[in-house]
């Protein structure tokens, strides 16, 4: 190589790293930048876990104080009283109600969280399917029916517990045929589980055919 291009060489390499010193002085705040927001993110993130998991605990801990008291209605209202929002309390709550015999309380309550939109649709279907089986005996069946109807829509979370409630209604109600009806679908869905399907089973033969029972009862 001649002693040109050498020299030829050397500059365009002096050049290079000229253009590549002037591109980090120019970027160099952006790098650094992108560095300090994902560090503070990662930061901000394990913050906000342990800080959600400090309030869980505070609010377990709060929820078992108040079931210590001696009796329902003494831990129902040390519940309410408790300040932890959300679902479960009112659950709880409602519970107590009942063991207490304040089942008028416990249906207010379940409707309540039932009507709340803010709420998970898991606990709401829930609480509305507990208010409807508490009500059983002191409101109409057709009335329970109305109401359990869309909690048994197929696919539902609650939906074979919803039939199970509606067709003991339509037997309450004299609707024999209904009730049939519904059991046997309630026996063809794959998701009942095998503790409704004993019990759903148990109430079909039961209720025997209509040929064998002289109709619907109705």
């Amino acid at each position: 190589m001649s002693n040109t291009d050498s020299f030829i060489d050397e500059v365009t390499e002096e050049v290079r790293r000229d253009r590549l010193y002037a591109f980090f002085r120019r970027w160099a705040w952006l790098g650094i930048l992108i560095v300090v927001a994902v560090v503070g993110t990662a930061a901000f993130l394990e913050w906000q876990k342990v800080r959600h998991a400090a309030a869980a605990a505070r609010a377990g801990d709060a929820l078992l104080d108040a079931l210590e008291a001696d009796d329902p209605a003494e831990r129902a209202t040390a519940l309410a009283a408790s300040g932890v929002g959300g679902p479960l309390p009112l659950l709880l709550i409602a519970g107590q109600d009942m063991l207490a015999g304040d089942r008028d309380a416990a249906i207010a309550t379940l409707q309540a969280l039932a009507a709340d939109t803010r709420q998970p649709g898991v606990y709401r279907d829930l609480a509305a399917l507990r208010a409807v089986m508490l009500q059983t005996g002191i409101t109409p069946p057709e009335d329970r029916i109305t109401a359990l109807q869309p909690l048994a829509i197929p696919g539902a979370t609650f939906a074979p517990l919803a039939e199970e409630q509606i067709a003991l209604a339509r037997i309450e109600a004299g609707d024999l045929a209904g009730a049939r009806a519904t059991l046997d679908a309630l026996l063809a869905d794959a998701a009942t589980s095998s503790s409704l399907r004993n019990r759903a089973a148990a109430l079909r033969t039961a209720l025997g055919d209509d040929a064998t029972s002289g109709g619907d009862g109705s």
